[in-house]
C-alpha cells in the first residue's frame, strides 16, 4: 500500500472503512461530496476539524484504490 499518512483503518471506527486521521469521516464521504459539486472550502466549513490536506489525501487514496487490480486466489 502506498504511504497515506492521513488515512486510518480501525474496526471500531466506521466499521473499519478508510477514515481521515481516525475521525468519523470516511474517504467515501469526502469523495461523494466532491462528486456532488462541493468545493474544498465547502467541505471544510461542514467539517471544521478537517484540513485541506485531508481532502487531498482522500482523493489520492480513492484514485489509488480505483487503480488496484484484484486477483482471485486459486485453491491448491
Amino acid at each position: 500500500m502506498k504511504n497515506f499518512e492521513r488515512i486510518t483503518f480501525n474496526p471500531a471506527v466506521m466499521g473499519g472503512k478508510p477514515c481521515l486521521r481516525g475521525l468519523r469521516v470516511t474517504v467515501g464521504t469526502i469523495v461523494g461530496l466532491i462528486a456532488s459539486g462541493y468545493a474544498t472550502q465547502d467541505i471544510l466549513a461542514l467539517y471544521p476539524y478537517l484540513e485541506a490536506e485531508d481532502i487531498t489525501e482522500a482523493l489520492r487514496f480513492a484514485a489509488w484504490r480505483a487503480e488496484e487490480i484484484e486477483l482471485p486466489l486459486v485453491a491448491a
